[in-house]
């Protein structure tokens, strides 16, 4: 027969009020916030009204809340590592650090995202990476501390989603840890957004070349391969996009302008 030993707590001895204290405090950890940022990911896949533009906008406002230390945060996207877009930040600050980074062609949120996967730095004042950025950034901003992690973007287009904060030394293992989690689902996310929104694009844009094509059929008794051909040389001789003409031209025809 074995003792119980004082003051050790056995499984049985734990109520559903404690499994449930228990739950709560290991949510309330590193795991909570995983699943915090799957859950945030796993919604904005379901919601169908949602572009890429708004899942992009509230991914960063997820990632200044979650990602420890952070105070703002932003996300850079790149082209070959020159023109670059910011297109969403939870402040003011994100923007102008990406049009010193534009101007200069060097800082830490275009490293991460064409050549490392995270890059941190620990206090602007006193790194000497980015010489011009750092100078701008410490004029011009109350930025001191800034972590990057590089997102994974189609068509040759890289980007990274970065976090600052107005202290140095503000972002330790457990915020590059979180935000390298975040960065992955981020990618994922918006990928798939973007995806979306190109097919529906598509679809609406097969969909306007359709009326057209219908259109002139009828006025002009010619077949769907005429059609096409007239209206692709339409697009040619105007230098408009096909869409664009297919639009214009069923435009006029529900004002009665055709």
């Amino acid at each position: 027969m074995h003792l119980p030993v004082a003051g050790a707590v056995t499984l049985s001895d734990l109520s559903e009020e404690d499994d449930r204290n228990v739950l709560v405090n290991e949510l309330a950890g590193g795991d909570g916030v995983h699943r915090r940022i799957a859950e945030l990911v796993q919604k904005l896949h379901g919601r169908t009204d949602a572009d890429a533009d708004v899942v992009i906008a509230e991914l960063v406002e997820h990632a200044a809340a979650e990602i420890p230390g952070a105070d703002y945060a932003g996300v850079t996207v790149s082209r070959n590592g020159k023109k670059i877009d910011t297109p969403a930040a939870s402040h003011k600050w994100p923007i102008m650090l990406d049009e010193i980074q534009e101007r200069h062609r060097e800082g830490p949120c275009l490293t991460a995202a064409w050549e490392e996967r995270t890059v941190h730095v620990p206090d602007l004042a006193s790194d000497d990476r980015f010489p011009r950025y750092r100078r701008d950034a410490l004029e011009r901003t109350p930025v001191r501390s800034i972590m990057a992690f590089q997102l994974f973007i189609a068509n040759e287009t890289m980007g990274a989603i970065n976090v600052y904060a107005d202290r140095p030394e503000a972002f330790g293992a457990e915020s590059r840890e979180i935000g390298l989690i975040f960065a992955a689902h981020s990618s994922v996310a918006w990928n798939s957004a973007r995806r979306d929104e190109q097919f529906r694009q598509a679809l609406a844009s097969r969909d306007v070349i359709g009326q057209a094509k219908g259109m002139i059929m009828e006025r002009y008794s010619v077949d769907a391969v005429q059609a096409f051909a007239l209206l692709r040389k339409l697009s040619q001789d105007s230098n408009v996009p096909l869409t664009r003409v297919a639009t214009d031209l069923t435009r006029k025809a529900t004002s009665s302008e055709i």
